[in-house]
């Protein structure tokens, strides 16, 4: 967490902290929370996770004004979900900026998506607490509105899809095999096969179960062009 890389951070939002603790603390992994002098990211991370619903609720029901409620919960979902904070985080560069424990980051703890997310909802909130929700609407400007429609078309998980794409089709539905599960107990890896009859498997890893079985579904959605690679 370096001081050209935090200027070069605010850069890329567009809002320079007034409080620069706030910055570092929302970039503090709780890994660090016994011996960070300004904290960690958690309390932050708890805030700033409303201040995304309440800038995402805004958008959807100013962009959509026929949807129900019904139609408009399941597009929230995605643009506020831990995966889509993820991305959003290696879109504004923290992967690189986040401080953590020696063992978390050996553990490859700066490609978690958990760990990711959490940074990103925590930036949001320390935007908040610094400069109100203009500021934190600087960084939702940023990834959430020019992606919208990207990434709540796919407002459904992988499983959920596939599932349907498969049953709607006659096949059943589809199949995860654990093909291995190694790694210490604070890193695991998982590798898993998603298997539909009468295709070819496909394999993907991940730290949990649930996120190797969500990777193999959209990996095979992808393959099947089903879902475009990179929605």
């Amino acid at each position: 967490m370096s001081a050209k890389g935090l200027a070069a951070l605010q850069e890329r939002i567009g809002w320079k902290f007034a409080d620069q603790s706030l910055l570092k603390k929302a970039l503090t992994h709780s890994s660090l929370a016994a011996t960070s002098k300004v904290g960690d990211l958690e309390r932050l991370e708890f805030l700033g996770d409303r201040v995304l619903g309440l800038m995402t609720a805004e958008t959807l029901w100013r962009k959509y004004p026929k949807m129900t409620e019904g139609e408009l919960a399941p597009r929230f979902n995605a643009l506020v979900r831990k995966e889509t904070c993820a991305k959003a985080a290696l879109a504004f560069g923290l992967e690189s900026l986040i401080k953590m424990s020696a063992q978390e980051e050996e553990s490859g703890g700066r490609r978690k998506k958990a760990i990711l997310g959490d940074a990103c909802e925590a930036l949001l909130g320390a935007l908040y607490i610094d400069g109100g929700l203009a500021a934190a609407q600087r960084a939702f400007d940023l990834y959430w509105a020019p992606n919208l429609e990207q990434l709540s078309k796919r407002h459904r998980d992988a499983k959920t899809t596939l599932q349907e794409w498969s049953q709607e089709r006659g096949l059943g539905p589809p199949k995860y095999e654990v093909v291995s599960a190694e790694g210490p107990a604070h890193a695991p890896a998982f590798t898993i096969d998603v298997h539909v009859s009468g295709f070819k498997p496909v394999r993907a890893e991940g730290q949990s179960k649930r996120e190797a079985q969500m990777g193999a579904a959209a990996a095979f959605l992808v393959r099947e062009k089903v879902w475009i690679d990179g929605e």
